[in-house]
């Protein structure tokens, strides 16, 4: 189905979006808790609003369209791997992966570095397993632990896990901000990663320097749990398939096949359990499926009224390169996460208005979905709203604002991405 373009433009268009932030933002204010008001729900009202007030097209019509930007190829693509991702972490880590990962990076650990060493832990382990949250669930636990044991500060430590988790949540190749950067920006996962690595990198090794600096006082013995080592083989086949360039739906199926057949080796869970496990790891995309869905469905409907034309014009106006157009893809994403606390959902939301800023001003897909990629995780590792540093306060009893006084990698991360667009970095791509 091919929408004719209503094409009305000007403010009007925008305001579904409006909407949507508008419910989401003052729900969440006067509940006091970002996450009382689900994401799905303001997406809702918001595309009825958007269906509701283009009157001048048959409502069947109208339907149509909003169907039509929900089944979009792109979006169908990004809720098929999602169901692979899911599928995929939970059979992992049912037969033990998460744990045996864990252990084999504490295993590496130097006593002495321990902070330098905790951070390396936490990019590793959250490139393995591609999600930031599911880093700071494992490995807030043993921050917490061993803050206990050597006296060091617990809020530091719990604030070098969640930084080092975002390390992961930018690059890995199973991450869903990757995978919607990618899918909205239509470039290749391995494109985007050599890009996205060299700006990425960078503050990471200023990062560790830091921790190197401010942690070599500390002199600690660490005991690692004996490492499982076969259980670490499914994350390496993943890690190893995904950089030489294997389709990223056929690197998950391979690491599901790979779980399923260790874990009935070892006996971790049974067929009846591992084929439980995967459903709820599917299920537990659920949600993220249905944002995506309305959110391309409500995008289309912004499209078809001018919005998105509109956007562009006045964002693009005073541009005059390159860097203007870097600079308002960065800044739109980091609205859009400030309004929503999900680095994805912002990626989702502007990612196709990025690419077309992108297209009108020559700059590269690659670098464009990797720098919607790594402003949306420096916008969200800030956020003491964002599920991250919530979840890394449930676990420890601090504050947010107690462990973001110590978060320097996302700090870090946002200067070099800054200057990155302003001197150019890398000039080849």
């Amino acid at each position: 189905m091919t929408p004719t373009p209503v094409r009305r433009g000007g403010f009007l268009a925008l305001t579904p979006l409006l909407v949507f932030l508008l419910i989401y933002l003052v729900v969440s204010l006067l509940a006091g808790d970002f996450y009382r008001m689900p994401i799905s729900v303001a997406f809702i009202a918001a595309s009825v609003y958007a269906v509701a007030m283009m009157r001048r097209m048959p409502f069947a019509e109208r339907i149509g369209h909003f169907s039509a930007g929900a089944s979009d190829q792109n979006v169908m693509l990004m809720i098929w791997i999602f169901v692979l991702a899911g599928a995929f972490a939970e059979s992992a880590r049912s037969m033990g992966a998460v744990d045996a990962t864990v252990a084999l990076t504490l295993h590496l650990l130097p006593g002495s570095l321990l902070p330098a060493g905790l951070f390396l832990a936490a990019c590793f382990v959250s490139f393995s397993v591609g999600t930031s949250v599911g880093t700071v669930v494992a490995l807030v636990p043993v921050a917490a632990g061993l803050a206990a044991e050597t006296g060091m500060n617990e809020a530091w430590l719990t604030a070098i896990v969640v930084g080092g988790a975002f390390f992961g949540d930018n690059l890995s190749f199973i991450s869903d901000t990757t995978i919607a950067a990618t899918r909205t920006q239509e470039c290749d996962l391995r494109d985007k990663f050599r890009v996205n690595v060299r700006i990425v990198a960078p503050a990471a090794i200023i990062t560790l320097a830091i921790y190197l600096v401010t942690g070599s006082a500390a002199e600690v013995a660490t005991a690692a749990e004996p490492v499982a080592w076969i259980r670490v083989v499914p994350y390496l086949l993943v890690l190893i398939t995904a950089v030489a360039g294997m389709n990223v739906m056929k690197v998950l199926l391979l690491g599901i096949a790979a779980s399923g057949a260790i874990g009935l080796a070892t006996g971790s869970f049974s067929l009846m359990e591992w084929c439980g496990g995967m459903g709820q790891g599917i299920t537990g995309m659920g949600e993220l499926i249905i944002i995506t869905l309305l959110a391309g469905g409500l995008l289309e409907m912004i499209r078809i009224n001018g919005g998105i034309d509109y956007i562009i014009e006045r964002m693009t106006r005073r541009i005059s390169g390159r860097r203007g157009a870097e600079g308002t893809i960065a800044g739109l994403v980091c609205l859009a996460n400030l309004c929503t606390a999900n680095n994805t959902i912002a990626i989702l939301t502007v990612g196709p208005i990025a690419r077309q800023i992108a297209d009108r001003f020559g700059v590269d897909r690659r670098r464009s979905a990797s720098l919607l990629d790594t402003f949306s995780c420096f916008t969200q590792g800030l956020l003491p709203y964002g599920a991250q540093l919530l979840m890394a306060a449930g676990l420890t009893g601090i504050s947010p604002l107690g462990i973001i006084r110590y978060l320097y990698y996302p700090i870090v991360l946002g200067v070099v991405a800054l200057l990155a667009i302003l001197l150019r970095y890398p000039r080849k791509i």
